[in-house]
């Protein structure tokens, strides 16, 4: 845990100095900068303005969204460490991205994120209203739809984040990418019939995932691909329905 806030403080100030940076060159687009982000002490602070002002609307409405924000990170502090990992994969990840700021305050898809990681804490503290109005929020004003009672990993990129829709009980590991205009969710009448995506998958841009599947890990889902039954690790499916290629031995034996 200490390692983990350590490496948060570092973030956060590596945020902060590219912040003044950006002030001492633009000191138009500066004045933003210092409400977003220089106002503020700390990362958890940042962030949960940040949400407010994206889902909030209005004064009243902001001041809400941030005010539940504050309430789950002060009492969950493990999701501001998912969170800071969740920022440095986009850096990692996409070579059009060079610094910590642009993604914290720029990409949709990484405040939508955040929302319901705040939204899943709410939910299973018992504040259900609270967690699907985050979800009908950044649904509306985000185009991410995440529900309050989905399972998602940390260090998870979803990239362009338009048209995403995630379903209630799906669960989602470490390190996966989604693309934009996926849908994960459940195939009939039964809530528990949700797939699981395991750690390092790549989901391309239009796919479907639905049913009581595995999708294992590191597989790769095609664009455009409809997935309704289980992709072994390290396979890559695609086409509709689905097929796989590229399989390790083992999984093309079977």
């Amino acid at each position: 845990m200490a390692a983990a806030t350590a490496t948060n403080d570092r973030l956060w100030q590596n945020i902060r100095a590219e912040a003044q940076r950006a002030c001492a060159a633009d000191p138009v687009f500066g004045k933003s900068l210092a409400d977003a982000v220089l106002a503020h002490d700390h990362f958890a602070e940042a962030l949960a303005d940040l949400i407010g002002r994206r889902l909030g609307g209005n004064a009243a409405g902001q001041a809400r969204f941030t005010a539940f924000s504050i309430d789950a990170f002060r009492g969950a502090p493990e999701l501001i460490e998912a969170a800071g990992r969740d920022l440095q994969v986009i850096v990692h990840s996409d070579p059009a991205i060079t610094g910590l700021l642009a993604p914290l305050l720029h990409v949709k898809g990484y405040v939508a994120l955040q929302a319901w990681r705040v939204s899943n804490w709410l939910w299973r503290h018992d504040h259900r209203d609270a967690a699907l109005l985050f979800q009908n929020e950044a649904s509306n004003l985000l185009q991410v739809s995440i529900h309050p009672a989905a399972s998602i990993g940390s260090s998870v990129y979803l990239d362009h984040a338009t048209g995403i829709v995630i379903g209630a009980n799906v669960v989602i590991g470490d390190e996966v990418t989604i693309l934009q205009n996926v849908s994960i969710g459940r195939h009939g009448d039964l809530p528990m019939r949700s797939p699981r995506i395991g750690r390092g998958v790549f989901i391309g841009s239009g796919a479907t995932i639905l049913g009581d599947i595995d999708i294992g890990d590191f597989a790769k889902i095609g664009a455009g691909t409809v997935v309704i039954s289980d992709v072994p690790a390290g396979c890559t499916a695609i086409g509709n329905p689905a097929r796989l290629t590229n399989c390790p031995e083992p999984a093309s034996a079977a």
